[in-house]
């Protein structure tokens, strides 16, 4: 293999620039050197706290996001808010417009997946594009805070599909843009940060809806909700000025031609800014491999179902988060006190446990940042679907051993059981859909097959979030048994269909995937075969003449 093609090679590994991947630092950098010894280390190296910044940072986006999800869980229980939709009765009607309320944000953000925030990211870039989002996101908030009146329940349906559309575009911009900036061999690690501030914007939304739960004047049932809603204008705000101020990535400033301006956000990403030099080989890399990516021809979507590798990729991903969302996930984020208040806990006990829970989680996924790298992505996805189903059976057969609430000891049991649950996602499926799903495609397809996996957990979600509250109402605890025959399946998906990807190279990408087109010395050999073919064939032709 000649150098050129060697160094080709290389470009298209993970961890090298690309529209959902990330840039490596050379191997010859004084940075990439410091980060061998771990990125998260004691005294880490000045270009790693501009990492650890920048991701945090972004994870604000993720928090936002989280935030608008929480908060919804906390006001269903909410007298005011059930107030300002006309005290819906009987509890199955209520409980179908839960449903419907919770899941037709899933439309919104499948609707963003599908057909906008792959090309706002493409078009505006990595800091506009989640910028964009977020403005987004508080017009829908803004909506639900003003429901009231006759069309209080219409402007929750119109406000939830906003806040779906800007979420959707949060959801991808801020993963991408930490994935693009980070080293190769911590990836994983800042990615998580993402799923992070997510968790702590439930925790936060939680201990909200427990606080405005207690303003329990005449003014407080009617604007405590509102005002609760209302309060992730703060951080979208602070989100929004920053934003400006980060750098873009340099994969995406020198696909837009602007060389210089790439070469400065590489120089302070890598904290060389008085030695130019440092990064010029990275920068040189960088550079020729967007060059050849431009001279090759372009994956249309399509072939994402039409070559059988690609679509071995599509469809784990795609069933990956859908996986993500019917194990049961999408019915604690957004019905956990309702959960609570079945299981005998009084509505300040309800709201008080889900901030407990929710702020565990953000301890969980720390320690899952931290050993992602460490134990791979399939064992973390194993173990979670496990626990999980340990969780669901004990909450489905509990309560049917011991109904209407005559045993504490079982209620508690309960309690104590989905916040066992609550372990097995933020380890499993929580941050690994989305790790798995940047890893397994190639360049070319990454953006298009990201967004095509992500919008089959949307669906996920939507059928979830229509079908768990009524389902609770007529067959109660029944329910969990659906979650737990789910967990079992993908313990075995998981198990059967799921390679480790931890540290794995394009190449060996392809051997486990199969490739998706010829490699570049198989197109020459090709060709080569071919002229050959052609010269034998005017030989004989002469022959014969």
């Amino acid at each position: 293999m000649s150098a050129e093609e060697s160094s080709q090679r290389r470009l298209l590994e993970p961890g090298t620039s690309s529209t959902y991947g990330s840039i490596e630092t050379p191997s010859t950098t004084q940075d990439e050197t410091r980060s061998s010894r771990g990125a998260m280390s004691f005294l880490p190296s000045k270009a790693t706290k501009r990492l650890a910044a920048l991701s945090l940072f972004c994870g604000l986006g993720s928090f936002l996001w989280g935030y608008n999800i929480g908060i919804l869980a906390t006001i269903y229980v909410n007298p005011g808010f059930i107030k300002a939709l006309h005290n819906v009765k009987p509890a199955s009607k209520w409980a179908a417009q839960k449903g419907l309320i919770t899941a037709i944000y899933y439309l919104g953000t499948w609707l963003g997946y599908v057909f906008i925030s792959g090309p706002i990211n493409d078009r505006l870039g990595r800091r506009y594009a989640a910028l964009t989002g977020a403005a987004v996101t508080c017009i829908g908030a803004a909506v639900m805070t003003g429901a009231g009146g006759h069309t209080a329940y219409a402007m929750m349906i119109i406000g939830r599909i906003i806040s779906g559309l800007g979420n959707s575009m949060i959801s991808t911009s801020v993963p991408l843009y930490q994935s693009e900036i980070a080293p190769a061999k911590k990836r994983g690690a800042l990615v998580v940060m993402n799923h992070i501030g997510m968790v702590s914007g439930l925790a936060v939304a939680f201990w909200a809806g427990y606080g405005f739960s207690h303003w329990t004047t005449k003014t407080g049932i009617h604007e405590g909700w509102r005002t609760s809603v209302a309060l992730q204008f703060i951080p979208a705000l602070i989100f929004m000025i920053g934003l400006p101020f980060l750098p873009e990535t340099p994969r995406w400033l020198l696909e837009q031609g602007r060389t210089e301006d790439a070469r400065k956000s590489l120089a302070y990403l890598r904290a060389c800014e008085d030695n130019p030099a440092g990064i010029e080989e990275e920068f040189s890399e960088i550079r020729d491999y967007i060059e050849m990516e431009k001279s090759v021809k372009q994956v249309a979507w399509f072939e994402l179902f039409t070559n059988k590798y690609l679509f071995g990729r599509l469809w784990r991903g795609a069933l990956l988060q859908f996986m993500a969302q019917m194990c049961g996930a999408t019915a604690i984020k957004y019905y956990l006190p309702t959960v609570f208040l079945a299981l005998g806990l009084s509505k300040d006990m309800s709201l008080m446990a889900g901030g407990i829970e929710s702020t565990l989680k953000i301890g969980l996924t720390i320690m899952e940042m931290l050993i992602i790298d460490k134990i791979g992505r399939r064992n973390s996805l194993l173990i979670g679907a496990v626990v999980m189903s340990v969780a669901m059976v004990v909450n489905g057969a509990l309560p049917l051993a011991y109904p209407n609430n005559k045993n504490h000891a079982s209620d508690y049991a309960c309690i104590v059981f989905i916040f066992f649950f609550s372990f097995g996602y933020s380890v499993g499926f929580g941050p690994n859909a989305w790790v798995y799903g940047t890893e397994i495609f190639p360049t070319q397809i990454r953006a298009k097959g990201v967004s095509i996996c992500a919008s089959a957990g949307a669906i996920g979600s939507i059928v979830v979030g229509q079908f768990f509250p009524v389902a609770i109402n007529n067959i109660g605890s029944k329910t969990y048994f659906i979650f737990f025959a789910i967990n079992m399946a993908c313990v075995a998906l998981l198990a059967a269909f799921y390679p480790e990807t931890k540290g794995k190279t394009l190449e060996e990408m392809d051997h486990i995937f199969g490739k998706t087109r010829p490699s570049l010395e198989d197109d020459e050999a090709h060709s080569h075969d071919h002229d050959d073919h052609v010269a034998d064939e005017s030989v004989v032709h002469q022959s014969k003449l």
